[in-house]
C-alpha cells in the first residue's frame, strides 16, 4: 500500500473511533486503538504498517511524552519526587518477583524466567499520558505521580536488563559496567537541569531574533528532538528525553505559545498515528491461540503493577483511592517490554514461543488500560 493512503486511513480511523469513544463515554485513545486494530492484521489486514509509518509513530509518542512535560507542574513534580521513586520501586520490585516466581511454577529455566519477570518490570506511560491529559488529570498530584514514577522505573528497567544481560552472557553481573549506567543515568539528569535550563532559555531567546514563521516552535521541536537524542545516547529511552525537555520548556516565557503550537502539530498528525499504530501491532491472534501461561502472565503484570506502584503510594500517604490510581496508571506495556523481550530472544534466552508471551502480555495490558484508568478515576 502506499505510504500516503495508509496515513490517510489511519487519520481517518483515529479520528472517527476517537469519537465514537467519546460519545459512549470512554476516552478517546481506545477508539483509536480500536481503530488500529480494524484496520491491522487481527481484522481487515488492510494496513501494512510501513517503516515510515512507524518513524512517524516514534515521533509521536516522543512529541505526547513532551506535551506532558509542558503541561508538567514543575512545583508539583518536585513534592512527588520521593513518592514518585517509593511507586517506581515497588512497581518494579513486585511484578519482578511475581513474574519470576509464576514462570518457574509453570516450568521455565531459571534463565528465561528472570527475563520473563525483567519484561515486567517496564512501564510504558504514553497511552496513559494520552488518556489523562484527555481526562484533565494529568496536572494532579497522581498524574504528576505517575509520569515521574514512569521515568524513574525507565531507569530502573534498564538497570534491570543489565544485569540480566551480564548474567546470561558472562554468567555474573559486573559491578564496573552497572556502576557506568548509573554514572550515566546521573549524570543526565544532573546536567539536563542545571545546564538544560539556562541553555533552553538562551535558545528560545535566539529563536525569536529570526524574523521566519514560527520559528520559536521549530527551535522548541529541535530542542525536544536534542534532548531525546541525548536520552538515547545514554542508554535511556528516547521519550524520558523528550519529557525532561518538555520541563525545561515549560520554565521559559514561550512555553503557552508553544504548547498551542504543539498540540496542534501533535494531535492533528503524530499522536493519533502513534495511537493507532498499538492497535494495528496488536495481533490479536496471538492472544486467541495465547498459552495457559500467557494468560497467567498478563494477568500477573496488571496484579504487581497494581499492587506494587498502589503499595508504594500508600507508604508515602496517598489515599487509598489516589493509590489505585496511581497503580492503575502505571499497568500499560509497550516500548520497553517489547525492546526487552527482543533482547531476550536476540540473547537465545527465549524461543520464539517464549517471546509471544510478552507480547500477549503487551496486547492485554494496553488494552485493559483505558477500561481500569475509567473506572479508578470514575466517582
Amino acid at each position: 500500500m502506499d505510504v500516503f493512503l495508509e496515513l490517510a486511513l489511519i487519520l481517518i480511523m483515529a479520528k472517527i473511533f476517537g469519537y465514537i469513544s467519546v460519545r459512549f463515554g470512554f476516552p478517546a485513545a481506545l477508539g483509536q486503538l480500536i481503530g488500529g486494530i480494524i484496520i491491522g492484521p487481527s481484522l481487515l489486514n488492510i494496513v501494512p504498517y510501513s517503516e515510515e509509518v512507524r518513524l512517524l509513530a516514534e515521533l509521536g509518542v516522543v512529541i505526547l511524552l513532551f506535551l506532558a512535560g509542558l503541561e508538567t507542574d514543575v512545583e508539583e513534580f518536585k513534592k512527588v519526587g520521593f513518592p514518585a521513586f517509593i511507586v517506581a520501586i515497588l512497581g518494579v520490585f513486585v511484578p519482578f518477583v511475581l513474574g519470576y516466581a509464576s514462570a518457574l511454577a509453570f516450568g521455565y529455566p531459571n534463565m528465561q524466567a528472570l527475563f520473563l519477570g525483567g519484561v515486567l518490570t517496564a512501564t510504558s506511560v504514553g497511552l496513559t499520558t494520552s488518556i489523562l491529559m484527555e481526562m484533565k488529570k494529568l496536572r494532579t498530584k497522581v498524574g504528576t505521580t505517575i509520569l515521574a514514577a514512569a521515568v524513574i522505573d525507565d531507569v530502573l528497567g534498564i538497570i534491570v536488563l543489565t544485569i540480566l544481560v551480564a548474567i546470561s552472557t558472562r554468567g555474573s553481573v559486573n559491578l564496573f559496567d552497572l556502576g557506568i549506567i548509573f554514572l550515566e543515568v546521573v549524570v543526565f539528569f544532573t546536567l539536563g537541569l542545571l545546564l538544560g535550563n539556562p541553555a533552553v532559555k538562551e535558545m528560545l531567546k535566539l529563536s525569536e531574533r529570526i524574523t521566519l514563521p514560527e520559528t520559536v516552535t521549530a527551535f522548541a521541536i529541535s530542542i525536544m528532538l536534542l534532548f531525546a537524542y541525548i536520552a538515547e545516547k545514554f542508554q535511556l529511552a528516547g521519550i524520558t528525553g523528550s519529557y525532561l525537555a518538555g520541563i525545561l520548556v515549560a520554565m521559559t516565557e514561550e512555553a503557552r505559545e508553544i504548547t498551542n503550537k504543539i498540540m496542534t502539530i501533535g494531535y492533528s498528525l503524530f499522536i493519533p498515528i502513534f495511537l493507532v499504530s498499538i492497535g494495528i501491532e496488536s495481533d490479536l491472534h496471538v492472544l486467541l491461540h495465547a498459552s495457559l501461561f500467557a494468560i497467567v502472565y498478563a494477568v500477573v503484570g496488571i496484579v504487581g503493577k497494581v499492587v506494587g506502584c498502589s503499595l508504594g503510594a500508600l507508604l508515602v500517604k496517598f489515599k487509598p483511592k489516589e493509590a489505585l490510581q496511581v497503580g492503575v496508571g502505571m499497568i500499560p506495556r509497550m516500548e520497553v517490554a517489547l525492546i526487552m523481550a527482543n533482547i531476550g530472544l536476540r540473547e537465545g534466552v527465549f524461543t520464539r514461543d517464549v517471546f509471544s508471551i510478552p507480547v500477549v502480555m503487551v496486547v492485554v495490558t494496553t488494552l485493559v488500560t483505558p477500561f481500569l484508568l475509567k473506572l479508578a478515576f470514575s466517582k
